[in-house]
């Protein structure tokens, strides 16, 4: 058939900085997920964007043109009003296991698309697998069944969801465009619009261990992936939360889970717990349930007992002992003093060398595999006190993440300036 542009003129067009209009882009999302538009040619057109950006509504028609490209669920049988988060991705962020769950006690709905890790930021369907016998792989009816049944559900995404995100997003990842703002928001968005959830939360991560380094990056994306839900009609705000240094004690698969059972358990690192409920409060209020404290559910083992039913749902078993690494080293502090600062990418990187994550879509990884946590910054140290344990079955790794953790703390007598873990909100 004859096609009604050509991929060269869209190309020309934003390489000139002029804005592409909704029928230019209907049709290169259309004809890049058909094949017609050849990667070379949407790798020409990424690089474009990132460096001449776009326009609030060119953003909008890419988004939507990414949703047309698949089908679009819809939660509208359910009793219950829904709610999603996503995180644009940190170290040891393990939010949304004791999240979701938490967010259903109150009678809303969490249909939790999640993806895998790949590089320094770990991915939440890699965590729950390694629980013996947990499946990611959900179909729409048995999303729904749970969802109706249980109130959450953490899985893949189906593969008829933003196709041509998927496609787009694989091709931005090998030709350094993954940072490009209009890019990473309607990637996001596209996925959780069609997803049909009635609520978003955005916890956008800024510093080290994020993609978006400073505040005015983070402020810049937050607000323009709030601006396209509320278009798309989903009520979506989005909280700036601070990624300078990993949250919680831990960074790898089994880690994170055995953590984040200690949270629904009522215990767990202070700052999983506050940045857990602060999420929950905004997800319940965009719900429609504003004057609810969700941290009660934490304490009284509610949420613990929705987190066992998920999991027994998925053919996982809650009470089995989770993989541990054969065999770990310790690093230790090298002088005396308050530790003033440990590098969240420095962390990420090395739980990733250890094996806890993938450097390409198709490698495995280790549920065992990561870092361990022992001090945080504020906390006084002694030299040859432990700061990290390093866990991984293959010991020849452990040089290669020593060498990522050069460097990446620092200790001084002084007690370091604090930053807060909520930066800012954006509705």
């Amino acid at each position: 058939m004859s096609e009604s542009f050509d991929a060269v003129d869209i190309i020309a067009t934003k390489r000139d900085r002029k804005a592409l209009d909704k029928a230019q882009i209907d049709w290169v999302i259309d004809a890049y997920t058909r094949g017609v538009v050849a990667d070379e040619q949407m790798s020409a057109l990424a690089m474009a964007i990132f460096l001449n950006g776009m326009g609030r509504e060119e953003i909008a028609h890419w988004t939507a043109a990414m949703i047309a490209s698949g089908e679009r669920m819809d939660f509208g049988s359910l009793a219950r009003p829904t709610a999603d988060k996503h995180s644009t991705g940190g170290v040891g962020d393990k939010i949304t296991l004791p999240l979701a769950p938490l967010v259903a006690v109150y009678g809303v709905a969490v249909p939790q698309l999640s993806g895998r890790g790949l590089g320094h930021t770990g991915g939440t369907l890699d965590k729950l697998e390694s629980i013996p016998g947990w499946q990611a792989a959900l179909s729409n009816e048995a999303m729904l069944r749970q969802l109706d049944e249980i109130g959450a559900v953490i899985c893949a995404a189906g593969a008829g969801l933003a196709p041509a995100d998927k496609k787009l997003y694989a091709l931005r990842d090998v030709t350094s465009t993954v940072e490009a703002i209009p890019l990473i928001a309607s990637s996001i968005m596209s996925k959780k619009i069609a997803e049909g959830t009635g609520s978003l939360v955005l916890d956008v991560k800024v510093g080290s261990g994020a993609f978006m380094k400073t505040v005015e990056q983070a402020r810049e994306l937050a607000r323009t992936m709030v601006d396209l839900g509320t278009d798309a009609g989903v009520r979506t705000v989005a909280l700036l939360t601070d990624m300078a240094t990993p949250l919680g004690l831990t960074a790898g698969n089994a880690l994170e889970v055995k953590e984040s059972v200690d949270v629904l358990a009522g215990g767990g690192p202070a700052d999983v717990v506050e940045l857990t409920v602060a999420l929950a409060r905004e997800m319940l209020a965009a719900a429609g349930k504003p004057d609810i404290d969700p941290a009660e559910a934490l304490r009284d083992g509610r949420a613990m007992d929705v987190w066992r039913s998920m999991i027994y749902a998925q053919g996982g078993d809650p009470d089995a002992t989770l993989p541990v690494a054969t065999d770990t080293e310790v690093v230790t502090a090298d002088a005396d003093g308050v530790l003033q600062r440990l590098d969240a990418l420095a962390v990420g990187v090395a739980a990733w060398r250890l094996g806890a994550g993938r450097a390409r879509k198709e490698d495995p990884v280790q549920a065992g595999a990561g870092v361990v946590i022992h001090a945080k910054p504020g906390d006084r140290v002694t030299s040859g006190q432990p700061l990290l344990t390093l866990h991984t079955d293959t010991p020849d790794r452990f040089e290669r993440a020593k060498e990522a953790l050069r460097g990446a703390w620092s200790i001084a007598e002084s007690a370091p300036d604090t930053v807060p873990l909520v930066i800012d909100r954006v509705s």
